[in-house]
């Protein structure tokens, strides 16, 4: 397979899934466009008192309140610095069948395009090597001569692990 193709690999196998490519300081990332819900320039946030640098604050979305998450802190690099290419990223994410689902903001430096990904092309992730935490990834592969980190939405956006943040903070 050519590495500089438009075709990347889903971590599950079968069929090309589709990814949004992103960015997070000199990061590649992306993030499954299924649970993409939709992509807005960053506007004036609430920010709350007590709270992590990796919970950058609330916004409001059509009479909801959601909370917005710094992927680059959340991942553990640099916190986003908010510029005219700088987006947040709607994702919706499943909890369990009989809740609702957890709907979040994902504030990130810029946002591309979106790509397929063959099954065949992703690596699981290294345990060395990656800028972020291999758990938060679900799968690496090259693109376009870059590594591009396949994010695992459940577990960047995990509630306990967000809940524990915010404890430890406020503590």
């Amino acid at each position: 397979m050519n590495p500089d193709s438009k075709t990347l690999a889903a971590p599950e196998g079968g069929a090309p899934r589709q990814w949004l490519r992103l960015a997070v300081g000199d990061g590649v990332y992306a993030l499954p466009i299924d649970q993409v819900r939709e992509i807005l320039q960053v506007s004036r946030l609430t920010v709350l008192p007590r709270l992590p640098a990796a919970i950058r604050g609330v916004m409001n979305l059509r009479g909801a309140v959601v909370p917005v998450i710094d992927l680059g802190v959340r991942l553990g690099t640099r916190a986003v610095t908010p510029s005219r290419r700088s987006c947040i990223i709607v994702v919706e994410q499943a909890v369990q069948a009989d809740r609702p689902p957890l709907v979040a903001g994902v504030m990130v430096d810029a946002v591309f395009e979106v790509v397929d990904v063959d099954p065949a092309s992703v690596s699981a992730a290294p345990a060395l090597g990656t800028r972020v935490a291999p758990e938060m990834l679900s799968g690496v592969l090259q693109l376009q001569g870059r590594l591009l980190h396949l994010l695992d939405v459940p577990r960047v956006l995990s509630q306990a692990e967000l809940t524990e943040l915010v404890a430890a903070h406020a503590a």
